[in-house]
């Protein structure tokens, strides 16, 4: 009896047990990640105000401002904090956390969802693995969350010069048990690599450090070119001016925003959108054709001049478009209106008439960018296996039927792609084809008004409005990154084979 004792695996070894130890943490760290959850909600307080009259006293607070104000604060109420104190300088650090508290809700919710998926059992092991890596990092953006939430009460404490926040309790109960369910799941997950024959980031790392160590020029690229930029995001959020910098400027929440839904952001999204839909949709449809036209000439000679003269108009700037337009459609001495007066019409004024621009201006992106975008399909349809078009023709295959069942399924996959990335800037709108062609000519706006021109047209008669500029640019880019996980989502469960990620 004292040997069974003895033998007797402690709750570390027994975690390695399929009947009680891998069910039993499994269910512990889902009941964990419930609990975090619960307790980050925006009803439990996790800062709270201390020694308020004189903190009051010392931001210059008014009476009718601290009646807006509350005793204590989540995670979520910490900008209406820093909105009513006109404290900029908290503005960026309560948005980070924000921005956590959000990716915490994301990967503990996706923990609970693969926990409940798995009924604790897989049979490859696959499935058991992947929520182990949600659970792992859901735990450590939670201690991540909390130790920010007591910098943020230091560094606030500091910007005072006294002690005017102090930490929720809630920290504590959170970062215990964050890390106590990180432990469980640590352990899990490591059984569970032994038995599935996986090995973690750390030995992959040892085993391809050469690899990993010609990926970190890429990764330093676009650190410094693309990730370290966003910080400039924070524009959107303040009321900046010179004197306090970006960092200090006076925070204003979403008033940026607000400014810009109120002036005829229906209109201004619908003629994006609808330009960039007609654009995508007839632009691949066309370079598709024309692609397919250029690879079943059979004289090299005109095959090389008829491709280069699709592809020349690319190469032309916006500003002899605009030459070129309106040598075209002016009113007195305009080719197009010679042409109708000395045919005995009545000439047309284009630049008061704005029914005739949506096909102007689709005409005008069809012929700028018909070329290039022919040029990728045309690369593709240069690698495909001539094979199949031969034994086609033996078969008795026509042409249409050979591009039809064979050159269309092939060209498939580029188009999916070149979707996927054209539906990214769907809020974006060419503005230099949209200003030179239309310029500042308000009897058009209703018809060739789109977002990047109206709030160029803001930020020029307002220097100082950069916020405006930043705000319009993250509502397009959070708006193209929406529709782009959308359409890949669509597009995985449709044709795996074919999504992005």
């Amino acid at each position: 009896m004292m040997n069974a004792e003895k033998t007797k695996p402690a709750w570390g070894g027994r975690l390695k047990e399929k009947k009680f130890g891998r069910k039993t943490g499994v269910l512990l760290a889902a009941g964990a990640s419930a609990l975090l959850f619960f307790l980050s909600l925006p009803m439990f307080d996790w800062v709270h105000l201390k020694n308020i009259s004189a903190l009051f006293g010392k931001l210059g607070i008014s009476r009718e401002v601290a009646a807006t104000l509350y005793q204590g604060y989540s995670i979520f109420s910490l900008l209406e904090f820093v909105k009513n104190s006109g404290l900029g300088v908290l503005g960026l650090y309560s948005m980070v956390l924000l921005l956590l508290l959000l990716g915490t809700w994301y990967l503990h919710i996706a923990h609970l969802w693969k926990a409940l998926r798995n009924r604790f059992h897989d049979s490859d092991g696959k499935g058991e693995l992947r929520m182990y890596v949600f659970g792992k990092a859901a735990m450590l953006l939670t201690v991540l969350l909390v130790a920010g939430s007591y910098g943020f009460v230091l560094y606030a404490n500091r910007c005072f010069g006294m002690t005017g926040l102090g930490a929720s309790p809630l920290l504590v109960v959170e970062l215990a048990l964050a890390l106590a369910a990180y432990l469980v799941i640590k352990k899990l997950e490591a059984a569970e690599r032994v038995r599935c024959h996986e090995h973690g980031l750390v030995k992959e790392f040892r085993k391809n450090w050469v690899l990993f160590l010609m990926l970190l020029p890429v990764g330093v690229f676009f650190l410094v070119n693309s990730y370290l930029p966003m910080v400039g995001i924070y524009f959107a959020f303040v009321n900046f001016n010179f004197a306090d910098g970006l960092w200090a400027s006076p925070f204003v929440g979403m008033k940026n925003f607000e400014f810009l839904f109120q002036s005829q952001m229906g209109r201004l999204i619908r003629n994006t959108v609808l330009y960039n839909v007609v654009f995508i949709v007839l632009g691949n449809v066309l370079q598709i054709f024309f692609a397919i036209l250029v690879s079943q000439m059979t004289l090299k000679w005109f095959k090389k001049v008829g491709q280069t003269l699709i592809f020349m108009p690319y190469f032309v700037s916006f500003v002899l478009l605009k030459v070129m337009v309106y040598s075209l459609l002016e009113y007195q001495y305009g080719a197009i209106n010679n042409m109708i007066r000395n045919g005995g019409g009545t000439p047309i004024d284009f630049y008061n008439s704005p029914v005739y621009w949506p096909f102007l201006i689709t005409l005008f992106n069809m012929w700028k960018s018909v070329g290039y975008g022919m040029v990728v399909y045309l690369a593709t349809i240069m690698g495909m296996d001539g094979e199949l078009y031969e034994a086609a023709k033996v078969d008795g295959a026509n042409i249409f039927q050979r591009i039809r069942y064979i050159m269309l399924p092939q060209l498939k996959p580029t188009f999916i792609i070149l979707l996927i990335y054209s539906l990214g800037g769907i809020m974006r709108g060419n503005f230099e084809l949209f200003y030179q062609t239309v310029g500042n000519n308000g009897l058009l706006y209703e018809v060739t008004d789109i977002l990047d021109t109206y709030v160029y047209r803001i930020t020029i008669g307002q220097p100082l409005s950069i916020g405006l500029g930043s705000a319009a640019g993250l509502f397009q880019s959070v708006f193209g990154f929406v529709v782009v996980l959308v359409t890949n989502w669509a597009i995985r469960r449709k044709e795996a084979d074919y999504a992005l990620f």
